[in-house]
């Protein structure tokens, strides 16, 4: 159970994940965003300034679910009505500090960062997220992550 670890300690790391053009070119479609720095291959190529397309930033930020449920090693086999679940909350912050280029592998790391409790009587779980970019020197994604405890049906 995410409670149980304590602030400042790692919760877990997810497998890599490559970002295609492909997922980059849904992502697109979906948000209804036909940026070319992201969807048009040769534009990027001669205009844009990472030397090909990046992923949306977005999209890195949507990634996170996945890569949080591969870390701490739970997929969606349990029933959450009968298990719980974690409600997404927002950020307290969320930077992008490196683009994503096409091809590359982006994996998640997780850390407790502190619990509270709001006036309703939920618990506010907060975990510091860093998306790695494998072989870069820089984090793509650094964030800190609120999630809210919905314990299971009774």
């Amino acid at each position: 159970m995410l409670s149980d670890f304590a602030p400042g300690s790692e919760i877990g790391v997810s497998d890599w994940i490559c970002v295609t053009q492909e997922m980059i070119d849904q992502f697109s479609a979906a948000t209804l965003d036909p940026d070319p720095m992201h969807v048009d291959p040769r534009w990027a190529v001669d205009h844009g300034p990472f030397d090909g397309t990046i992923a949306f930033g977005f999209l890195t930020i949507g990634l996170l679910t996945r890569m949080f449920h591969a870390a701490i090693g739970e997929g969606w086999g349990a029933d959450p009505a009968k298990v719980g679940y974690n409600l997404n909350y927002g950020f307290d912050r969320v930077r992008l500090v490196a683009p994503v280029p096409v091809g590359c592998r982006v994996r998640g790391r997780f850390a407790a960062a502190g619990e509270r409790w709001d006036k309703k009587g939920r618990r506010i779980l907060s975990v510091d997220c860093e998306v790695e970019i494998e072989n870069a020197p820089r984090p793509a994604l650094v964030a800190r992550w609120l999630t809210v405890w919905v314990p299971p049906a009774q």
